[in-house]
């Protein structure tokens, strides 16, 4: 491939989004965000692990979690969940497909007690990205690949300058996406793919 097809091949696309919805993504609206808070722009991006339940791929129950229709009885694991209101803008499966449930200009809730750079609640100005896996453990090709894509496009239509672990915006309360996630491998994606 020649350096003027990987440069069209990798080119953000600002048609990639419709309003906050990513077109790439497949849409299941969760019912756990808010308004971002006024003067506050998507300017990081928080990336986190998550399975449900823990070590178990390509079920449905993120997003049942996400979407507050996770049964607290199909699963021992789920009962702690119950009741629990979370969510994130993204998901990016084992697979590289990329799910979405909350819109980038909506606050979801992903970040909990958080402070990056000094500026505490990271949800305000954070887009939220749920690789599934488990913390420490490796991820996939697939998702590298698909979390780059993702974060060159939000790049190129907000100014998202940063992208760090749940471990590094609430540190000793979370540790994911852990050591399993090669954060070269991401950073070296990103690069390449703003060429």
């Amino acid at each position: 491939m020649s350096q003027a097809q990987r440069s069209r091949r990798h080119r953000p696309r600002r048609g990639a989004w419709e309003g906050g919805w990513y077109r790439a993504a497949r849409r299941v609206p969760s019912p756990n965000f808010g308004p971002r808070p006024p003067g506050h722009a998507v300017r990081l991006a928080v990336m986190h692990s998550i399975s449900l339940p823990p070590g178990v791929y390509g079920g449905d129950a993120v997003e049942r979690f996400f979407t507050n229709r996770l049964d607290a009885r199909a699963h021992p694991y789920f009962a702690q969940l119950e009741g629990v209101a979370v969510s994130a803008h993204f998901l990016v499966r084992r697979t590289g497909e990329v799910v979405q449930f909350v819109q980038i200009g909506d606050r979801a809730w992903h970040a909990g007690q958080s402070v990056w750079r000094g500026v505490p609640n990271c949800n305000d100005y954070s887009l939220g990205i749920e690789m599934e896996g488990l913390e420490g453990r490796k991820f996939e090709a697939a998702q590298y690949r698909a979390a780059a894509r993702l974060l060159r496009d939000a790049a190129s239509v907000w100014p998202v300058a940063e992208v760090v672990g749940h471990e590094h915006v609430a540190p000793g309360r979370k540790g994911d996406p852990g050591p399993g996630f090669d954060w070269r491998r991401l950073l070296r994606l990103l690069r390449r793919s703003m060429k």
